[in-house]
């Protein structure tokens, strides 16, 4: 790993991760995705990207503008959740 990139990644760990368990926690089926699609929104405007909501139903987008002109790179992600029984006795 890039060694100017660990320490920016060490420094959000716990951010990211409770980012990752407050979706976890929060599940939501596809359509009905809003809670996590605000939640997705409200951090990636904080990081100060360009932000669009509503795509395609409770999509969001955002844009990183780099300070050149070059290649890019897209990052997709699916939010929604799928259904399924718990069958290790957690909630």
């Amino acid at each position: 790993m890039n060694k100017s990139l660990k320490p920016l990644i060490e420094k959000h760990l716990a951010r990211i991760n409770d980012l990752r368990c407050r979706i976890h926690k929060n599940p939501e089926l596809s359509r009905n995705e809003a809670g996590t699609a605000a939640l997705v929104a409200s951090v990636l405007k904080e990081a100060g990207l360009d932000v669009k909501e509503g795509v395609g139903g409770h999509g969001v987008s955002a844009l990183l503008k780099g300070a050149k002109d070059g290649p890019c790179i897209a990052l997709r992600a699916d939010m929604d959740a799928l259904p399924m029984e718990e069958h290790t006795g957690f909630p």
